[in-house]
């Protein structure tokens, strides 16, 4: 199954990067998933892991790697790493990773999937300031808007990819901080599963 979907998935979807194919062919994706989930882990869906949240189909992990150019040596942040697919692809790819989760349930599992990645239980929206600066950060979810907390904690010349809520459409986004500029752009459309705690303000109206 995971050589069909690195042949039928990734390569004709974008995702151009070598190593991040290479990577996504060797890391079992069936290890961070609900043993009942396991016949469908290669599927291209975004997969219920239970406790209201899911990994994003293989697709977007491949597109979501691939915009982030990571290079061995990076030091990166999974924001709502789950059981830790995407931080499992980056440590393979030759990143420090620093794995950050609210859910207890889920760092268990976590811990067990991926043990050479730094697990941290704390809020999503708060990052891991203990660790910045970050080269690289990932959303690993969507989100309504990204907070200025995280953005802090990117390097000079640090990536962020992800994926932006935009009137119920899921955007795949990447940025690079400069400075003390930042800013994103969308480069495709995409269903992904939702981060929890990352809703815009409501409007306040009389």
């Amino acid at each position: 199954m995971r050589r069909a979907m690195v042949v039928s998935q990734l390569r004709t979807t974008g995702v151009s990067d070598a190593r991040v194919v290479t990577a996504m062919g060797e890391v079992p994706r069936e290890r961070f998933v609900p043993a009942d989930r396991a016949r469908t882990a290669y599927a291209d869906i975004t997969l219920p892991i239970g406790n209201g949240r899911a990994l994003n189909p293989p697709m977007v992990t491949g597109r979501l790697l691939t915009e982030a150019q990571v290079s061995p040596g990076d030091t990166a942040l999974v924001i709502g790493a789950a059981t830790g697919y995407t931080a499992a692809l980056l440590e393979k790819l030759g990143a420090t990773v620093v794995a950050v989760e609210e859910d207890a349930d889920l760092v268990a599992a976590g811990k067990k999937a991926a043990p050479g990645v730094t697990w941290v239980k704390a809020a999503l929206t708060a990052g891991h300031k203990k660790g910045a600066p970050y080269s690289l950060i990932v959303l690993d979810g969507a989100v309504e808007e990204i907070p200025q907390g995280l953005i802090d904690q990117l390097a000079d010349g640090g990536r962020l990819v992800g994926a932006v809520d935009e009137d119920g459409v899921s955007r795949l986004v990447s940025g690079v901080r400069v400075g003390r500029g930042f800013g994103i752009k969308p480069f495709a459309d995409a269903d992904t599963g939702r981060l929890p705690g990352f809703a815009k303000p409501a409007a306040f109206s009389f």
